[in-house]
């Protein structure tokens, strides 16, 4: 485990990290997993997501490479494993036979699509509602139907900070076993409704900017106007703090 920026993330390689997801899944209690970026670590640290939402969490496994690469200049080593990628090697790894995997976020139509790119795997649709705001009405049925779904791994997907809040909200609500991750759009790549980065840009570390240039619109604030607080984040939290 490696502490950075306040969160404790996991160490090891990719399949050490999917066997202990693995292993949340068939062990007793339930459990979830957080995939923090640039971005999460901004909203965490300046109070826009609760504190607790993150420190429960049962697994936070580095989803950034610029992350990485700070922690890097403070001689940390920051184990990369985007939730994309942990959600297809999960998938098409031996070590998600027999398990029920539960998704929840994408339409039916995605659900479907998926299960047929993964005819050996037992999928399970749970429905994401619209209006699903943390405290109404719909957010507490929504929440109390996942807790007593039948799944072993739970694919969150409802985008940051609402999947970790509802993650987190399982445990409150009673859930007994199995593993939520929380993975954004992974099941939107998978699927081929959004495009990852070519190799040479994830390789780059430069993942961020054809997002960027692939949604304009969306992003500009992300990473433009937001994005770059995690420098002076990082230079307050983690050089000056310590000398």
């Amino acid at each position: 485990m490696t502490r950075f920026m306040t969160l404790d993330f996991a160490d090891g390689s990719r399949q050490a990290l999917l066997a202990r997801v693995a292993g949340m899944a068939r062990g007793e209690g339930y459990a979830y997993v957080v995939t923090p970026n640039v971005d999460h670590v901004i909203k965490l640290m300046d109070g826009r997501v609760e504190a607790d939402v993150y420190g429960d969490a049962d697994l936070k496994v580095c989803d950034s490479r610029i992350l990485a690469h700070l922690a890097k200049l403070r001689g940390k080593a920051l184990s990369v494993y985007p939730g994309s990628d942990m959600t297809a090697d999960l998938l098409a790894s031996p070590v998600a036979e027999g398990l029920t995997i539960g998704v929840f976020g994408p339409d039916r139509t995605a659900f479907d699509d998926l299960a047929a790119r993964y005819p050996d795997r037992r999928f399970t649709f749970i429905e994401a509602p619209m209006g699903l705001t943390p405290g109404t009405a719909v957010w507490i049925g929504a929440v109390d139907a996942a807790a007593r779904a039948d799944w072993d791994v739970l694919l969150a997907c409802v985008s940051f900070p609402k999947q970790e809040r509802f993650a987190h909200a399982l445990r409150a609500a009673g859930r007994e076993h199995g593993v939520a991750l929380c993975v954004g759009a992974s099941v939107d790549f998978l699927t081929g409704r959004q495009q990852r980065a070519p190799e040479v840009f994830q390789r780059l570390s430069l993942e961020w900017l054809h997002r960027l240039l692939s949604q304009p619109r969306r992003m500009f604030r992300r990473y433009v106007i937001e994005g770059p607080a995690i420098f002076g984040l990082f230079i307050r939290h983690e050089v000056l703090r310590r000398g």
